[in-house]
């Protein structure tokens, strides 16, 4: 389920492993216009640590059929409340995203087109990225990922798709 939210005509194909870069690792799935390559971290911590999620992810896709680089996205092992959006903190920097559900998965993307770029830069000489969101049941969830590597695993990400 690493991007089957995200992919679902792709979601059959096994990904193939690019390499690991500290905290994020590089993949890529598919192939033609269905191919996607991505970067993808799972957060170092969780909180509440107890509460009962999916796996919890955050990724960076390049997409080439839809002529997309660099599109993050949030994948927080719960669905979100509706109408709700999630914050992407990297140092005194906020990101907006909103959030989409698919039965019981969720899914957050970012909120403002023109801050896409910025929130890339940030993360790529960034230390960490503190993402917060609420589920459904009105959990107010914070999860800290690294971001140690992802300059690396993207540069990986983007010459698997040409991109």
């Amino acid at each position: 389920m690493l991007i089957a939210f995200a992919a679902p005509a792709v979601a059959a194909d096994p990904p193939q492993f690019l390499g690991t870069f500290h905290d994020w690792s590089a993949y890529m799935r598919g192939n033609g216009d269905g191919r996607v390559c991505y970067a993808l971290s799972e957060p170092h911590s969780k909180e509440p640590a107890r509460a009962k999620r999916d796996p919890v992810y955050m990724l960076i896709n390049d997409w080439p059929g839809r002529r997309s680089k660099g599109e993050a996205e949030v994948v927080p092992g719960y669905p979100y409340r509706e109408g709700s959006n999630v914050t992407v903190q990297i140092g005194a920097s906020k990101y907006a995203f909103f959030t989409k559900n698919e039965g019981s998965a969720g899914g957050a993307w970012v909120l403002n087109p023109d801050d896409a770029t910025k929130l890339l830069t940030a993360m790529e000489t960034g230390v960490t990225a503190i993402v917060t969101g609420t589920s459904r049941r009105g959990t107010l969830t914070r999860d800290i990922y690294g971001l140690a590597g992802l300059a690396d695993a993207l540069a990986k990400v983007h010459q698997a798709c040409g991109m």
